[in-house]
């Protein structure tokens, strides 16, 4: 789930930890070929997909690294508004890792990353290894969700547009900042509006879990097995409630819990974010810290340095970094803490004067490529959001928003997502906020402590709503638990992937 900054917002990163576990009991449902499943929303049989090379994987900058000789590509045709199924399609990109053994095929497992906006099949692609025990059994499957990437991705405006629109700056917070982040906002969802306007009404979450149906369909499985990351906890809990029948084996890791408000979504994930920079904070003070002696000292020093980039932007290159790239920055390395010695060398050269590393972090987060062109990340993040709820906050409530958020952290507050869902071009529903999952198979939804996008207590409200799911809590920083590295929390989510067997009720990994 992606942290609002002006007003775009930010995805999943994935983090590392390790230590034991509490015990599993019980089995799930039987995922395996023979269990029971409907057919797909709008069809008898959806189309098949035509599986062949990859040929064009977004390879990270300066990375040497050979691609898996295994991955597969393809497309699957959906329909682009599920009112009209004979209408126009939709072509959804795919990536397969098939299943390498040793032990017997189980079938496929399907991820989704989170975002809302990330691309599946470039981040699959990359995170082969990561998930090997799994590959043994599964065939590892992921997908661009329609308007993210290759999926007709939205697209608004050219690199140069959304270099001037990611790097606004959102201090000082008086009027005049407030009125250029609007002005700003206001042009980037006409552009928005103008390259991708027939596709907008059609990208939200309730779509692409209809489209997730026609791939579980077209891979030739009558359960949906599935792994959601951060908001690929939503479209998991949103698919559970339209298919329960068709569930299968499904964790849900670092959840959202889709019932709150924008408001309450941001002061939640502002709070995230302080914690985790005052965490941050106290490790590189106990450690010997470059940014100062106390976590106060490196505070003010970071205030101060955020607060002169607004007046005094540093030159990278042909480009500047601004407050508003330096503060993507420091977001973008409080997802993981392994990438907390990475932030504070990044500060302190920006000190002296270079901002070269938090450049690199900024891009990194906001999906800019060398050649200044940027994936539809920033762009697909808003356009499924605000389709995905019906509120659209007057500016009394986005001031209220913002000066509550400010009061708990003066770097990350502002008015969060509900400032671009006022200006979009097209309504949203409230369809994807509610969820229940009855009659679905179990459910395990994984929920860190230390997590600041998708705060520790969504965890257990996604687990209450869906009447089918089992709570385990990591206690553990970092955005995602699975991906930090944690044994207990890896053994705990492969023993139910692999075995169905749930985790006990209540169990807990400690960092």
């Amino acid at each position: 789930m992606r942290r609002a900054l002006t007003t775009v917002a930010l995805t999943a990163g994935l983090t590392i930890s390790l230590a034991a576990c509490g015990t599993s009991t019980g089995t799930s449902g039987d995922p395996t070929p023979g269990s029971s499943g409907s057919t797909p929303a709008g069809s008898a049989a959806s189309d098949k997909i035509a599986w062949g090379a990859c040929t064009d994987l977004a390879v990270p900058e300066g990375s040497t690294a050979t691609p898996d000789a295994t991955l597969q590509c393809g497309k699957l045709a959906v329909p682009l508004d599920y009112n009209k199924p004979d209408g126009e399609t939709i072509d959804v990109a795919m990536i397969r890792i098939p299943a390498k053994g040793p032990g017997q095929r189980i079938g496929s497992l399907v991820f989704n990353f989170g975002g809302p906006g990330a691309s599946g099949v470039d981040t699959m692609a990359r995170a082969v290894k990561a998930f090997g025990t799994l590959n043994a059994r599964y065939d590892l499957v992921s997908f661009d969700p329609r308007g993210v990437q290759r999926s007709r991705g939205v697209v608004c405006g050219t690199g140069k547009d959304m270099d001037t629109y990611v790097s606004l700056d959102t201090l000082p917070a008086n009027d005049k900042t407030r009125a250029k982040v609007r002005a700003a906002t206001e042009q980037f969802t006409r552009l928005c509006e103008k390259d991708s306007g027939p596709v907008l009404p059609y990208v939200g979450t309730v779509n692409a879990a209809m489209d997730m149906d026609r791939m579980r369909d077209a891979l030739g499985d009558p359960k949906l097995n599935y792994f959601g990351m951060s908001y690929g906890t939503q479209l998991g809990a949103v698919y559970a409630t339209k298919f329960p029948k068709n569930v299968g084996r499904t964790v849900l890791d670092a959840p959202l819990d889709p019932s709150v408000t924008l408001e309450q979504r941001t002061l939640a994930q502002t709070k995230g974010f302080q914690q985790a920079y005052m965490s941050f904070l106290k490790d590189c003070v106990t450690q010997g810290c470059e940014l100062g002696d106390s976590v106060e000292t490196a505070d003010r020093k970071i205030e101060d340095f955020m607060n002169k980039m607004v007046v005094s932007p540093l030159q990278v290159g042909d480009r500047q970094l601004t407050q508003g790239l330096a503060s993507t920055a420091v977001a973008a390395a409080l997802y993981s803490q392994l990438s907390w010695p990475f932030l504070e060398s990044a500060l302190s050269s920006g000190f002296k004067g270079d901002g070269g590393a938090l450049m690199y972090l900024a891009d990194t987060y906001t999906g800019r490529r060398s050649d200044g062109s940027y994936s539809t990340e920033m762009s697909s993040f808003p356009a499924i959001t605000c389709v995905d709820t019906a509120e659209r906050p007057g500016r009394e409530e986005l001031l209220r928003t913002e000066e509550a958020a400010l009061k708990i952290s003066p770097l990350f507050g502002n008015a969060g997502a509900g400032s671009i869902c006022t200006l979009w071009p097209v309504p949203g529903s409230n369809e994807a906020r509610k969820v229940n999952a009855k009659g679905s198979g179990p459910i395990v939804v994984v929920a860190g402590k230390g997590d600041p996008a998708t705060p520790y207590q969504w965890g257990p409200r996604l687990t209450a709503q869906l009447k089918t799911a089992t709570l385990l809590t990591y206690e553990g920083e970092g955005h995602g638990a699975y991906l930090s590295g944690n044994k207990c929390i890896q053994g705990a989510v492969n023993a139910y992937l692999i075995d169905g067997k749930i985790p006990a009720k209540d169990a807990s990994c400690p960092a």
